[in-house]
């Protein structure tokens, strides 16, 4: 089996590679290629990939280019994980947005617009040359904004799952709450991508009992303090919101904090500075602590599950992922992609039937999958108008000045890789 990771020189790779060490027996790698423009991260990076299989017995072989053609050449599946722009761009987006008083931040709002303008183009290339070497390779998209990307990926007919690391954070969490293992814990998950609630935490499967209210009554001030909103207000809605709903429930409160302190693509620059200093250790043979400070905890065992059963017949029997609606949530369009927990086997993902959604999260959920459409179409054909169009429909901003303000900042930001611009 032959996996190609795309971005194989970012930071968080050794996280994977120590993923598919540990978790061989699910999923045998017997080649491993790391990808990236930037040779010198690369080699730094495929390195100590080399020495964590060592280290762990792994037979597999790491592979370093920059060759994109040949590297997904063959490959069985194509992990994606890219950042168009590096920091220096995400670090625009935590900015810029704040002079209008909106949230600035990587993946919503006018700082999320601008990512999926930078990188659907880059990554509907990057799919077209995978379909070209091997038609029967499977996408698996971790690239933010994973919700609009994988949305692009699907109606361009590749064969792509979105991938999203909230899911299996909330289970392992929950899981060393309750006293269980995670493979007990089946979470009631639904949203779009960054914006998902969970409506149920049941043992067992999802069938199971839904202890959710006994894991609120009993654990709700810890959670509540994980998600950094108030415990009254969970209590309220008898549910747990991803940690990324602060930016809607509290919209005003983190905008105060944002413009207070250095910008989060500051603090992560820094410590991929640190992280690859390290990388460069010929002694060190295995994940960093400081790696879990980067983000995408438990990112290899996502991975690993989701490429498991798509590929070998092993994996989890339901997973998180992002796929296409097709009815699963009657007030959403059926091209619209949602996460949601899913039957996953080589055919692709199966989304699990869904409640009946509380009109609360539905409507969110449907005004976000407008801006989700409108920002797509932007990515893809381009223009003043149509970027703002999307800012407009956004919930985090919504009025006229604020859009056509947001626009003028996004482009001048963002004009080196907007081709239209």
């Amino acid at each position: 089996m032959k996996l190609t990771v795309v971005g194989g020189g970012s930071t968080y790779t050794p996280e994977l590679v120590d993923g598919f060490a540990r978790l061989r027996d699910t999923l045998p790698v017997e080649e491993l290629v790391l990808v990236d423009p930037a040779t010198d991260r690369v080699e730094l990076v495929g390195g100590l990939a080399r020495r964590i299989f060592a280290r762990q017995g792994h037979p597999g072989r790491v592979v370093t280019t920059d060759d994109l053609d040949g590297a997904v050449e063959g490959a069985d599946a194509v992990l994606l994980q890219l950042r168009v722009g590096g920091q220096a761009a995400r670090e625009q987006d935590e900015t810029w947005p704040l002079e209008c008083g909106c949230v600035g931040q990587e993946t919503t709002g006018a700082g999320g617009l601008a990512k999926a303008l930078r990188t659907v183009p880059v990554v509907l290339d990057i799919a077209d040359r995978v379909r070209r070497a091997n038609p029967g390779a499977w996408i698996i998209d971790f690239t933010n904004p994973v919700g609009i990307v994988t949305r692009a990926l699907l109606q361009e007919g590749h064969r792509a799952v979105g991938l999203c690391n909230v899911a299996i954070g909330f289970q392992r969490r929950f899981a060393a709450l309750l006293g269980v293992t995670p493979a007990d814990v089946h979470l009631d998950h639904v949203g779009l991508n960054h914006l998902t609630w969970e409506t149920g935490v049941r043992l067992g499967g999802p069938e199971g009992d839904n202890v959710l209210p006994k894991l609120l009554a009993e654990h709700g001030d810890s959670v509540a303090d994980d998600l950094r909103l108030p415990r009254s207000l969970v209590d309220r809605l008898g549910v747990v919101p991803s940690y990324y709903l602060r930016y809607y429930y509290a919209h005003d409160e983190v905008v105060q904090e944002l413009r207070g302190k250095p910008s989060r693509a500051a603090e992560v620059a820094a410590m991929e500075r640190e992280l690859l200093g390290m990388y460069a250790d010929p002694a060190l043979d295995e994940k960093p602590a400081l790696l879990a400070k980067r983000g995408g905890a438990y990112y290899s065992e996502a991975a690993v599950d989701l490429a498991a059963s798509l590929l070998a017949g092993g994996g989890s029997p339901y997973q998180v992922v992002n796929t296409y609606n097709n009815g699963t949530l009657p007030f959403l369009p059926d091209d619209a992609v949602i996460e949601v927990q899913a039957a996953v086997g080589a055919h692709g993902p199966a989304p699990l039937p869904v409640p009946e959604v509380d009109p609360l999260y539905a409507g969110l959920m449907a005004n976000v999958t407008a801006y989700e459409e409108l920002a797509l179409e932007a990515a893809l054909r381009g223009g003043r108008d149509r970027v703002f169009r999307a800012l407009l429909a956004h919930p985090l901003i919504g009025q006229y000045t604020y859009a056509d303000a947001l626009t003028d900042q996004l482009i001048a930001h963002n004009r080196e890789h907007l081709a239209w611009a």
